[in-house]
């Protein structure tokens, strides 16, 4: 017989599960209960709801907490267990069978604690239906597999840290693949370390549904994820598997080992090239210098800068040990986490990541970095151009930025030099990709090296043009910024240039001039292409913005939208600016100025708003001179 025989064997026996696991303390529990371990029961109801019974508890009254909730079957058995009461639900994944009895829960008084991830698909379910594409839909996520109504949400699940619930101390695990967000946790008790696994695994290696691991069409994100996650939750050594649906595995190490290895097949009869997923985990950093990593494993590649004191410094860190991006720009398809940790600290022998340095704002560079700066203690030090719009994401009306403020620790001012340890970094202005991007130049090892985020893309391949210079008209690009970041490459005369989604270049005679080249004729297709000689409209066809592009206020209050004004005309120009807002919101007057030949003006316009609404469009009539622009911009608030 076959290891993986003896496995389906054990698991598929009722009468040995019924035996084994009814009588830990030696009482016979109702049948719809089984004592999985002492003090810790298995209410059977549409998942398996795991009811941890708190050791010593601080009040008195016998607490609890539970691992997911499902129709609410365990408020029955509390009496019969004598449990006063439940003190916090914590929910492995956003599903409704693990949740759909989660209003009882609230009714019972029990607090709400959900994967940091998912927390809008708990409590703002109603907006997450309203924001899901249902029409020519390729997003195959089960997020529509969410409760059907919001419930209150007391806190999310802090990751990778020991946290106590009521009088219950939890572990929480990252272990994404039935979901993006889904986690699991570790209890210690007795000498032995459970592990509530939710939906990740059903049985030595098998899983309940195939079908929640496909995030996009005919992607591979979510079993690769499996996979990792298994081995990622193998390291926490566990004793016993607790999941979600199938019975408890006491093997857990071959549990765990025969799904990883099985996704591994699965992935490669899709994939086209070799992806060994362990490998991947255990080593995802190449070395560019002895003291200069890449994470390949990253999206986009982060950098690792390693100090003779034993910490790191981090250029980007965005999707950790990625596996692809699943489908849909919501939060919950998201996932930051510290996969690639553990490989940098035993096989380079870091302490700490003691700082990260955005080049960009974009989500792919900087998602990670503040479960970074709670797990690590890492220092976050952004360029005085990139901070700001890090730290709020609803200012302007641009792509790609992180859903939530990232507060920064350190400005850096653009265009000087800043020592961290033995190293002197110097933050040049790099626009191009965005407005906002800037390149980091530091000496390695000897060489010359310049981060360039994501100015480039195809790099060294002078015959594909077009894939060389990575620019996109809403991050505000500008028709001469590529010639400024190549007459920059040829003042730094790097040795290595290093970019956020391409592997490192080692300059070549010619590449620096080949680059000023494709910038200049970029340039000037673009001024064959707009009516530059009449007006200038820019690249992105924008001449007024209004700030912030997102708010929020209360009905009936006073906000203040600030609009920015540019004169396309190389004269002087009359403008006239009309705020353009919902019925029943009181506005100002329009605005008369004056703006000289190509500036930029800003006035500030008090509104009063509403009715609560969600999503309030507010535009701005423009006129500049003789050119009517009607409403050239918009805003949006949302008004409670």
């Amino acid at each position: 017989m076959t290891t993986e025989q003896i496995f389906v064997t054990d698991v598929t026996s009722p009468t040995a599960r019924a035996a084994r696991s009814r009588h830990v303390s030696g009482i016979t529990w109702p049948k719809d209960v089984e004592e999985v371990a002492r003090n810790v029961f298995l209410i059977h109801d549409t998942c398996n709801v795991y009811l941890i019974v708190a050791d010593e508890p601080r009040t008195g009254l016998r607490t609890a907490v539970t691992i997911d909730f499902g129709s609410g079957l365990v408020l029955d058995v509390l009496d019969r267990l004598g449990v006063a009461r439940i003190t916090d639900v914590l929910m492995t994944h956003h599903h409704r069978d693990q949740g759909q009895g989660l209003p009882l829960a609230v009714q019972h008084g029990a607090r709400i604690q959900v994967p940091p991830v998912e927390t809008d698909l708990f409590a703002d379910v109603e907006e997450e239906w309203a924001m899901r594409r249902l029409a020519n839909d390729y997003n195959l996520r089960q997020d529509k597999f969410a409760l059907l109504e919001s419930v209150p949400v007391s806190g999310t699940v802090p990751e990778y840290r020991r946290t106590r619930f009521g009088d219950v101390s939890l572990r929480v695990i990252p272990t994404p693949g039935h979901t993006p967000g889904s986690v699991s946790y570790l209890l210690d008790r007795d000498g032995d370390r459970l592990a509530f696994t939710g939906d990740l695994i059903y049985g030595p290696g098998k899983v309940w549904s195939m079908a929640a691991t496909q995030w996009t069409y005919t992607g591979l994100e979510g079993p690769a994820m499996t996979g990792l996650s298994c081995y990622l939750l193998g390291d926490q050594r566990p004793d016993v598997l607790l999941p979600s649906h199938g019975q408890p595995m006491r093997d857990p190490q071959a549990a765990l080992n025969l799904l990883a290895g099985r996704m591994q097949r699965l992935v490669d009869t899709r994939s086209p090239w070799p992806w060994p997923l362990e490998s991947y985990l255990r080593d995802p950093y190449e070395p560019v210098t002895d003291h200069l990593l890449m994470n390949k494993s990253s999206n986009s590649y982060s950098y690792a800068l390693l100090s003779k004191t034993g910490e790191a410094l981090f250029v980007d860190y965005g999707y950790d040990m990625t596996t692809g991006l699943p489908a849909g720009q919501d939060r919950a398809g998201r996932r930051p986490w510290l996969a690639s940790l553990p490989a940098l600290k035993q096989k380079y022998g870091v302490t700490r990541v003691a700082v990260a340095l955005p080049t960009h704002y974009h989500d792919d560079h900087v998602a990670g970095m503040p479960l970074l700066r709670d797990i690590e203690g890492t220092e976050i030090w952004a360029p005085s151009t990139v901070a700001p719009i890090m730290a709020d994401p609803t200012l302007e009306d641009l792509p790609c930025q992180w859903y939530e403020p990232i507060a920064v620790d350190r400005v850096l001012p653009v265009g000087e030099s800043f020592r961290w340890n033995e190293y002197m970094i110097t933050v040049h202005d790099q626009p191009g990709h965005t407005l906002y991007h800037v390149a980091y130049e530091v000496e390695v090892d000897g060489v010359r090296v310049l981060f360039t985020g994501d100015q480039q893309e195809n790099l060294g391949i002078p015959g594909k043009r077009k894939e060389v210079l990575n620019y996109q008209y809403r991050n505000r690009f500008r028709i001469d910024d590529y010639v400024r970041s190549a007459n920059l490459y040829r003042d730094v005369a790097p040795a290595v240039m290093l970019s956020g989604h391409w592997t490192p270049t080692w300059v070549e005679d010619g590449y620096l001039q080949f680059l000023l080249y494709a910038g200049e004729d970029l340039a000037e297709l673009h001024r064959e292409l707009l009516p530059l000689d009449e007006l200038d409209l820019g690249c992105d066809g924008v001449l007024a913005r209004l700030v912030p592009y997102r708010a929020t206020a209360r009905a009936g209050t006073e906000y203040v939208v600030t609009a920015i004004v540019r004169n396309p005309f190389d004269t002087e120009s009359d403008t006239w600016l009309r705020l353009v807002t919902p019925p029943g919101w009181t506005r100002p007057d329009p605005v008369q100025l004056q703006i000289g030949p190509r500036q930029e003006l800003s006035v500030r316009l008090p509104v009063t708003v509403g009715g609560p609404t969600h999503r309030a469009r507010v535009a701005l009539d423009v006129t500049i001179g003789d050119l009517r622009l009607g409403q050239h911009t918009d805003a949006v608030v949302d008004v409670l």
